[in-house]
């Protein structure tokens, strides 16, 4: 198949890189790809390296991710344990349906007090450095010095302030770290965080005090000034956090390992268990492949928003034979028409795996939901806060996942690997909203059922069933995006089918993720990494 020069699969040529045997890392962005990459060549392992990139991360992206905000990782240790951590906050102690309809709220808010559930980042990062060979004060050098002393605005950073200047020129700490001289920041010019760089600092002796002290209390304070009915109770709670058991499932010869609950891991092995078998000899851009992959996601966000809570059991039933097997029939037919309320695919995230030459793989993905989260900042922190509260707590009387107190929101996050008796296969992960478990999916695809090496599959055109089932509800038809890419003759034959196909540009910073894969030949040992160019995605094998 021939592709014109603007599709994922043509920008990934000019990221393709030279394979070696031992240690292997992959991101969004080259700084922080750098930055794991200084951290295993001086000594550290792949946790070390992807708290390093985390912290880089929390300057270099700070629409994506922050301390304000979750991270979710899964861990495969050298004798082949699987262990993941869950760096998701509660909500509001107080925060009762009848809190926000008494406020006149059909919704969560999306932004503001109101949006936030209590960051899990922090308590994330100080159960993985538990499993590191280096302090936190280490770790963080780079991301706290990046912080200080500034860097680059890049053409990333100036699109997503430009695109929301009215909401962060609203709150005064944020537009002093994002607006310096209240106006968008030109490409090259130098940003600094400096109060996050000390609060960082702080935290890096104890990352548990944004949960218990002075950092908790003005952040609890300037939440519940503005209105958020949080007690402290769910701050405290949040130290408590352990590492857990990963889920897994079979595919394609497989374990396929995921992030539990509240993350949407379960989500991908569902799709897996639907679909395991069934593309491998198929056309992998064809309109067969395309409609049983469409038909998967669809499934999987119809149960999400029908039965699976954020905290019960439900999700299991799902991924039973039987019912696998029912659910089969018919997977490749267009959804019926239907008047449920739907969600936009949207939020801002970014991610990073890393196997070092121990054979440790790490995938780690984080977040503070949409672009800069609630747009606030707790005042002379540097915090930017999330708002995974709107993102993903509904107000839909007797709904599964409606706003509960001290409940944390199901989320959108999740990072998955893949091994055999033989050791590790793949490790990876993909950014973007309801569109991740979709997008993980496909690229699993393309590693297991048809063998590619990870750049190409993190590259290839992709497609995106939408609307998914976060709690921004709307009422749209539902439809397939397909990026410019894909074979004319399959979108013809999707559409004769009955599906309503929509085709979209592809654009680095735009829509479709920024998928990343690391795989191990099993043969050899040698490792591949990919990364997607669809964001300044950078990897390196060596």
């Amino acid at each position: 198949m021939s592709t014109p020069a603007t599709t994922p699969a043509a920008l990934g040529q000019q990221q393709r890189v030279v394979l070696g045997r031992s240690s292997a890392i992959s991101s969004s962005h080259p700084l922080i790809t750098t930055e794991g990459a200084r951290v295993l060549a001086a000594g550290g392992n792949a946790i070390d390296a992807s708290l390093a990139m985390a912290a880089v991360a929390w300057t270099v992206l700070p629409g994506q991710c922050g301390i304000g905000g979750d991270a979710f990782a899964i861990v495969r240790e050298p004798d082949g344990r699987v262990w993941t951590v869950g760096g998701s906050g509660y909500g509001p102690d107080g925060g009762t349906p009848d809190f926000y309809r008494e406020r006149g709220h059909t919704a969560i808010p999306l932004t503001g007090p109101l949006s936030v559930t209590v960051p899990g980042a922090a308590a994330a990062h100080a159960v993985l450095a538990r499993h590191g060979r280096w302090d936190l004060g280490t770790a963080w050098a780079s991301g706290i010095r990046l912080a200080r002393e500034g860097f680059a605005c890049t053409d990333k950073n100036r699109a997503d302030i430009t695109e929301r200047r009215a909401p962060l020129a609203a709150d005064p700490s944020t537009a002093a770290c994002f607006l310096p001289d209240g106006d968008v920041p030109a490409v090259g010019r130098l940003l600094h965080q400096r109060d996050l760089a000390d609060t960082l600092e702080v935290l890096a002796d104890d990352p548990l005090s944004f949960y218990r002290g002075e950092l908790a209390e003005r952040s609890l304070a300037f939440l519940t000034k503005g209105g958020a009915p949080f007690a402290g109770g769910e701050w405290e709670a949040m130290a408590e956090l352990t590492e857990e058991a990963a889920i897994s499932a079979d595919y394609g010869g497989l374990t396929v390992h995921q992030t539990p609950l509240p993350s949407a891991g379960w989500m991908v092995l569902q799709q897996a268990g639907l679909l395991d078998g069934m593309l491998g000899g198929l056309d992998l851009l064809g309109p067969d492949a395309c409609a049983l992959l469409a038909g998967a996601a669809r499934a999987a966000f119809d149960d999400r928003f029908a039965v699976v809570a954020s905290d019960t059991s439900a999700w299991e039933d799902l991924l039973t034979p039987e019912r696998l097997a029912r659910q089969r029939e018919g997977l490749a037919s267009p959804p019926a028409a239907d008047t449920r309320l739907h969600a936009r695919i949207d939020g801002d995230t970014t991610s990073t795996v890393c196997v070092d030459d121990e054979g440790r793989a790490v995938s780690f993905i984080h977040s503070l939901a949409f672009t800069f989260g609630a747009r606030i900042t707790v005042p002379g922190t540097g915090v930017v806060l999330n708002n995974r509260l709107g993102r993903g707590a509904y107000l839909v009387p007797g709904h599964p996942n409606e706003v509960r107190p001290r409940r944390k929101p199901l989320h959108t996050l999740n990072a998955w690997l893949a091994d055999d008796r033989d050791g590790l296969r793949h490790v990876g992960n993909c950014p973007g909203g309801d569109g991740q478990v979709q997008w993980n999916m496909q690229v699993l695809s393309h590693l297991v059922d048809h063998h590619l090496d990870p750049q190409t599959a993190v590259s290839l055109p992709r497609l995106t069933v939408f609307p998914g089932s976060d709690a921004d509800v709307i009422d749209e038809p539902a439809e397939v995006r397909v990026e410019e890419g894909l074979p004319q003759a399959t979108l013809e034959s999707l559409r004769d089918d009955g599906h309503r196909v929509r085709e979209v540009p592809v654009q680095r910073g735009g829509p479709g993720g920024s998928a990343l894969a690391i795989s191990r030949d099993p043969h050899t040992g040698v490792l591949s990494a990919g990364a997607d160019p669809r964001m300044e995605g950078t990897a390196v094998a060596w």
